[in-house]
């Protein structure tokens, strides 16, 4: 599977690359602001200009009003904070959920490549797995993905409250946070509202049909990944259908309302999407409303 995944990997990258950068990267740079802004001159004052631009000492010296200009510092950071815990790295071949936040990644860090930004991440699951410094270059870029490909984490379980307590202690500089996960937790709310402080933070939920009903029709023993209980599935009752579903929808609702309350934009793939298409249709709407 990783060496299929890797074959798709150069194949986007070499064959789809004009997508990446008309597409991709063009609404990346729209829709991204950089950290700050850098003294770029003055010129002289009009009535447009805000009176807080005013630059006294040169105008004080030319005897006519000069305004400061500043230009925008482009440099950006992004840094992923990837789930990695077995909810997620379950591989039978039913479940897309790993290549998918493995597509979205890459995707992602190709867009960082063409715009010269730097790219991090850290890989949790119930504990933090690696943390990776954000860094330029095409040759960081493909080992950060490269690692998640070969990525076999130890721990099992989902601890997002642990990983965004890291970023926000080790992440100095603003940065556009990706948050790669199914969310299927909770107690992550303080945290989550931490970090949307500082920096730029999208949540991008991966799920598949499973996670939205129960297409079996009869008796099968269900088993969390995460923990090894199991559970007996009637397929064929429509109470357990119905219950199976609420509980589904009761992380996702969750995920929502915490994001709502840190004002932190959402973004939700399916495993049956085309990650790629998911992300310009995100990069439009973001563009449209910022």
């Amino acid at each position: 599977m990783v060496r299929n995944f890797r074959a798709r990997l150069n194949k986007l990258y070499l064959v789809s690359r004009r997508l990446v950068e008309e597409l991709l990267s063009g609404s990346y740079r729209s829709v991204f602001r950089g950290p700050g802004l850098e003294f770029s001159g003055v010129r002289e004052y009009s009535l447009q200009d805000d009176a807080r631009m005013i630059d006294w000492n040169v105008t004080a010296r030319c005897g006519n009003p000069y305004a400061r200009i500043y230009r925008e510092e482009r440099e950006l950071v992004l840094f992923f904070v990837v789930d990695v815990s077995a909810s997620l790295f379950y591989t039978p071949s039913i479940h897309k959920r790993q290549e998918l936040e493995q597509m979205v990644l890459a995707l992602l860090s190709f867009c960082a490549i063409q715009n010269n930004d730097k790219v991090g991440a850290v890989f949790y699951s119930d504990q933090i797995e690696k943390w990776i410094p954000p860094r330029k270059g095409k040759r960081h870029t493909f080992r950060l993905i490269n690692d998640l490909l070969g990525w076999q984490p130890p721990g099992r379980g989902s601890d997002l409250a642990r990983a965004l307590k890291t970023v926000a202690g080790q992440l100095k500089k603003r940065a556009i946070l990706f948050i790669l996960s199914d969310f299927k937790m909770g107690g992550y709310a303080k945290e989550l509202a931490l970090v949307a402080r500082k920096h730029d933070v999208i949540a991008v939920r991966l799920y598949e049909d499973l996670d939205e009903g129960f297409p079996i029709k009869g008796w099968v023993r269900l088993q969390d990944p995460e923990t090894d209980n199991q559970i007996p599935g009637a397929g064929f009752s429509r109470t357990f259908q119905d219950a199976y579903t609420e509980y589904r929808s009761f992380w996702r609702r969750i995920w929502l309302r915490e994001c709502g309350r840190s004002g932190i934009d959402t973004l939700e793939v399916a495993g049956h999407e085309d990650p790629g298409l998911r992300l310009i249709q995100f990069f439009q709407k973001r563009r449209k409303y910022r």
